[in-house]
């Protein structure tokens, strides 16, 4: 059985499906208590670009407030990431629904992390490389720096993943999250509350 798609697949399948069923009480006790912090907001939904592009649902537990200045315009992350956000954010308890995303076959367990549609014409040829697999719950720019990490270097170690994706590749990513998960590192870039925004980039040949 090849590895793309099929045995990729069942690995998704196989390690989603096992972690629902384990943490689905952490799920529920995370669910309860954004409930009450976050008067009744669980759920983060948003549109972002899957395999080719093509887009879908994408969910996460809500970490920030909907809170907006007078002219209706969402304040910056810093003033909207609660401490509970803060927390589920570091532990990165706020992934946990990604699970419903693999198993309905919109993500991988490994990939380039989805980022938001409106990055899609900002990308370079080689930068859009990266929707040639799916995207996924951690990836190897993850394990390499997360937040931490310029555009650019993120975008190398995309099309790095993309280009080697294999059983090794992903076992490797796998055990390396899982080490990050203990001593979790580069959840924000330096100076921000979340990462910074992707306004296209300046030198793309060295990509």
């Amino acid at each position: 059985m090849p590895y793309l798609p099929h045995g990729k697949r069942l690995l998704d399948l196989s390690l989603a499906g096992s972690a629902l069923l384990l943490l689905w009480p952490v799920m529920l006790l995370v669910a309860v208590v954004l409930w009450v912090g976050f008067d009744g907001q669980v759920l983060f939904r948003q549109q972002r670009p899957g395999l080719h592009g093509k887009p879908f649902t994408f969910y996460k537990f809500v970490t920030m407030t909907p809170a907006r200045d007078l002219h209706g315009n969402l304040l910056p992350d810093a003033q909207r990431l609660t401490p509970l956000g803060k927390f589920i954010r570091k532990t990165s308890l706020d992934e946990l629904p990604q699970l419903l995303n693999v198993l309905r076959g919109q993500m991988s367990v490994v990939g380039p992390r989805p980022l938001l549609m409106e990055y899609l014409p900002l990308y370079s040829p080689e930068q859009a490389r990266r929707h040639e697999v799916q995207p996924g719950m951690t990836g190897w720019a993850q394990v390499n720096g997360r937040n931490l990490l310029r555009w650019e270097e993120k975008f190398r170690h995309d099309l790095w993943y993309v280009e080697h994706v294999s059983l090794r590749v992903d076992a490797l990513i796998l055990w390396r999250t899982v080490k990050h998960l203990i001593k979790p590192e580069g959840i924000s870039a330096p100076g921000t509350a979340t990462m910074e925004r992707f306004t296209g980039s300046s030198n793309t040949s060295s990509l």
